[in-house]
């Protein structure tokens, strides 16, 4: 059945009819059953959407905006009456029944586990003609207009509010910077999400071509709700596609858990139990609350174009398992650092079960890719990730984290990352352990090699299946790095990282595999364990059970003073030709300009398939697809078949005008 919404039938009773719409997405929304389509009509839409039912795997719910990106689902609401204040400060007198009772944005704080930026910003936001501003400290602050020196965009910083709550009425202090916000399109946040159901369990739903953006969603780490401006609420099979996601307080798309009141920020309202301490227990309470296969994740999320959000572009935990992203634009999140914690990335998932990452573009992030926890049988593939990373103007902000362009966070893998464009300064954190990097072109350092763990003892899943199998903590290693192409093309500087508390951490930036110098090759590990025995001393190889695993590294290319792996056999080294990889725009096209092909030559590696790459070491799962298939990368970044096997993510380096964004 099509039912029909026209916003421009917003105050007559409508039937849902082609004739007779619905004057809001909410009205059809109450009564779309299974196999129901629901279009909406150009317009803008201020409306938070709650879909009563979901559909099923043969009878979606589907919600399309007829024209793409025509209909506009916007947290936020107009304000007409705003009154000169001083120069170019403005004062609004908000009634507060325009917000939720138990929600008002400019009373309430971004705050909770993980977060370690300060309880100084609210989930509000003020803007203008579809330019954010940023939240002051005092009205003085609003006046005085003086740029954030942590901001990644200075001269915007320069626009401030200032909410303070008198009551029955919300004040806000804007500076506009000389326009006049009643003659122009000034907006606030009033609602908490756009596109979000209340229940979970709404299933098989499909959001395409809208627009939206501009709600005061609040900070969602793993042990808590994670909440987002659309997203399935604890569900299963949605396809999120063809939209445009901005302008979150902080998550664009929430693939997140559950509200579990008994584990909901616990650590930040308790102070009790460590906040690690209740990951653990929401993956345990979480198997409790239906987390299988059969019944959460297998979502879709695919052509969106995600940017300004100041948390993360997409965000989950648990709720992601199984699921394909594909084909995105994720670019400036988080680039108005007034949030900071441990949760912020242009994608950044927990528990990534058989997750597929691929083709997307991902720049201007603070961090590009966080897989945290569980990255077990995770794959990133076909992705270009460039400029994540703080600009040198950019102060860095108290209890912000560092950048790079993948993060890999104390898990068990085997987590597969094959054939992307990595070319910020930090190209994986590696803080983890069972990682395979295969054909990539790598152009920033590996940070965090042995370190940043402590006894984060993590859980590991039966193969392809969200049941926990076992916890161990990270003894690192357990790593594959095949046919890549390292080069060094960032300064070798350490970088000094601030984090919470004052405390610093210099991080050298010299790329390469010989991070792992100090780990052994599987012939050394294994002598350590008595295979040879029937009765092997089990106090005699304790110890080896806690040192670091093996790691296995060939056919790698290292050029402009990359450094190799001391063991490596099959290398090449190039230390003097003066190669350059550079991200060009051009007509609408993103493509490299470099001279690979003049520096690789002739240099040849071997083919790499799932049984040279063998198996992670806790789960015992093979680097295979989700489907339990195996894997031969005879196949490149653009899907190209390779004849002779070259390393990096090309099969034929004339990359001369291609376009790199798939």
């Amino acid at each position: 059945m099509d039912l029909y919404v026209d916003i421009k039938f917003l105050n007559n009773t409508g039937d849902g009819t082609k004739e007779k719409p619905f004057g809001t997405i909410s009205e059809a929304a109450k009564v779309a059953k299974p196999g129901d389509t629901v279009h909406v009509a150009p317009g803008l839409y201020r409306e938070y959407v709650s879909p009563a039912n979901g559909g099923t795997e043969d009878a979606r719910i589907t919600y399309v905006s007829d024209e793409p990106l025509g209909a506009t689902i916007s947290g936020a609401e107009q304000i007409t009456d705003w009154v000169q204040y001083d120069g170019d400060v403005y004062l609004a007198k908000v009634d507060n029944k325009i917000f939720d009772p138990d929600y008002n944005p400019y009373t309430t704080f971004c705050y909770g586990d993980w977060y370690f930026a300060g309880k100084n910003r609210h989930v509000g936001c003020v803007y203008i003609n579809d330019r954010r501003l940023y939240e002051a400290a005092s009205i003085e602050e609003v006046i005085k207009a003086q740029v954030y020196k942590c901001s990644w965009v200075p001269e915007e910083s320069k626009y401030k509010w200032f909410a303070e709550d008198k009551g029955d009425q919300t004040y806000i202090y804007a500076n506009f910077g000389g326009l006049d916000p009643n003659s122009e399109m000034a907006e606030i946040n009033v609602r908490r999400m756009c596109f979000f159901p209340a229940e979970t369990g709404r299933n098989y739903i499909t959001v395409r071509g809208f627009k939206i953006c501009k709600a005061a969603t609040n900070w969602a780490p793993p042990a808590a709700w994670q909440e987002g401006m659309i997203g399935p609420h604890w569900s299963k099979g949605w396809i999120i596609e063809d939209n445009e996601i901005y302008f979150s307080k902080c998550s664009g798309i929430g693939l997140g858990k559950y509200l579990d009141p008994e584990n909901n920020h616990y650590f930040t309202y308790h102070h009790l139990k460590s906040p690690t301490q209740m990951e653990r227990d929401a993956v345990c309470r979480g198997q409790y609350h239906g987390w299988l296969k059969e019944n959460i994740g297998s979502h879709i999320v695919r052509r969106n174009n995600i940017h300004h959000c100041e948390q993360g572009g997409i965000i989950g935990r648990m709720g992601a398992v199984f699921s394909t992203i594909e084909d995105n634009h994720i670019h400036h999140i988080n680039n108005m650092m007034e949030l900071g914690g441990a949760e912020v990335a242009g994608i950044k998932l927990h528990a990534a079960i058989d997750v597929l990452m691929r083709r997307n573009h991902i720049h201007h992030c603070v961090m590009g890719i966080w897989t945290d926890w569980e990255a077990q049988g995770t794959r990133i593939t076909q992705n270009l990730l460039h400029d994540n990373q703080r600009p040198a103007y950019a102060e860095p902000l108290r209890g912000g984290m560092g950048s790079e362009d993948i993060f890999v966070e104390v898990g068990h893998g085997p987590t597969l990352i094959d054939n992307n464009i990595l070319l910020s300064d930090a190209t994986l954190r590696i803080a983890t352990q069972g990682v395979a990097m295969v054909h990539n072109l790598i152009c920033g350092a590996f940070t965090s090699v042995g370190a940043g763990t402590d006894w984060r003892y993590t859980p590991y899943h039966m193969p392809h299946r969200t049941e926990v199998m076992g916890f161990m903590t990270i003894l690192h290693g357990d790593d594959r790095f095949y046919n890549n192409i390292f080069f060094q093309k960032h300064p070798k500087e350490s970088l000094v990282s601030r984090f919470e508390g004052g405390r610093i951490e210099v991080e050298e930036r010299v790329v390469g595999t010989h991070v792992w110098d100090q780990y052994p090759t599987y012939d050394e590990w294994i002598k350590r364990f008595d295979l040879d025995s029937d009765t092997p001393d089990m106090m005699k190889i304790a110890q080896a059970h806690f040192d670091h695993l093996p790691v296995w590294i060939d056919g790698n290319a290292y050029l402009g003073g990359a450094l190799r792996f001391c063991k490596e056999e099959n290398y090449m080294v190039d230390d003097t030709t003066k190669v350059y990889v550079d991200v060009k725009e051009d007509g609408g096209k993103v493509y490299l300009d470099t001279n690979l092909k003049d520096v690789i030559g002739s240099f040849t590696s071997s083919l790499v398939t799932t049984d040279i790459l063998g198996k992670a070491f806790e789960p015992q799962q093979r680097f295979e697809d989700r489907d339990g298939n195996d894997i031969v990368f005879d196949t490149d970044y653009f899907g190209n078949k390779r004849d002779a096997i070259i390393p990096g993510p090309f099969a034929d380096l004339n990359l001369d005008g291609i376009n790199v964004v798939l």
